[in-house]
């Protein structure tokens, strides 16, 4: 890779980590949204609504899919193709998972009575998570471009430099779930 390119790399991934830092504020507003409105004095309770076994496995799906995407990232610096592709599928299957389980919760919880108009505590939440289940969805498309990407086989430098600005995106995913969990979750599931 030329000096050009390596400068070009670097502003792309300047470019990536100010977009982040508007995500990160972003997630804040509606983080500090959910805990004004959370529990709401009329509709549900928290404690009401959310399921632990549905918590724990969507989150075991997603958290697992950082892991699978750095060892793909290591098989792929190591030159083990076939690794990597395996670690990336396999980041895509687990977070494909996850939406699975995202939207299950949401129609359970509109099912039951508990949709977007119910209460603020139930905007507040569908907003925040929503918003992130939409980051991992978008996250899986990308996943989608990165194997055309890979299979039409262009430069191996270009292609880690891709893979490394998705890996940044896909791990504040992962961190942004942490939170949720955290915030969202546990305090009502305890």
């Amino acid at each position: 890779m030329n000096r050009e390119e390596m400068a070009l790399f670097k502003d792309k991934k300047m470019g990536f980590f100010i977009y982040l830092g508007v995500e990160v504020v972003m997630f804040a507003v509606l983080f500090a949204t959910y805990l004004i409105f959370t529990p709401a004095t009329q509709g549900p309770h928290p404690s009401e609504v959310f399921e632990a076994k549905i918590v724990i496995l969507s989150s075991f799906f997603l958290l697992s899919s950082s892991g699978t995407l750095w060892l793909g990232e290591r098989a792929l610096k190591k030159k083990k193709q076939a690794f990597f592709l395996i670690g990336l599928g396999i980041t895509k299957l687990f977070a494909i998972i996850f939406l699975g389980f995202e939207v299950y919760e949401f129609a359970s919880f509109v099912k039951e009575g508990y949709g977007m108009s119910a209460s603020v505590f139930m905007s507040s939440y569908y907003a925040l998570v929503g918003l992130h289940a939409a980051h991992v969805a978008f996250g899986v498309g990308w996943m989608g471009v990165l194997f055309v990407q890979y299979f039409r086989r262009i430069p191996l430098t270009l292609f880690t430099e891709k893979l490394s600005i998705f890996a940044y995106y896909w791990h504040f995913v992962d961190i942004v779930w942490v939170f949720i969990i955290g915030i969202v979750y546990l305090p009502y599931l305890l």
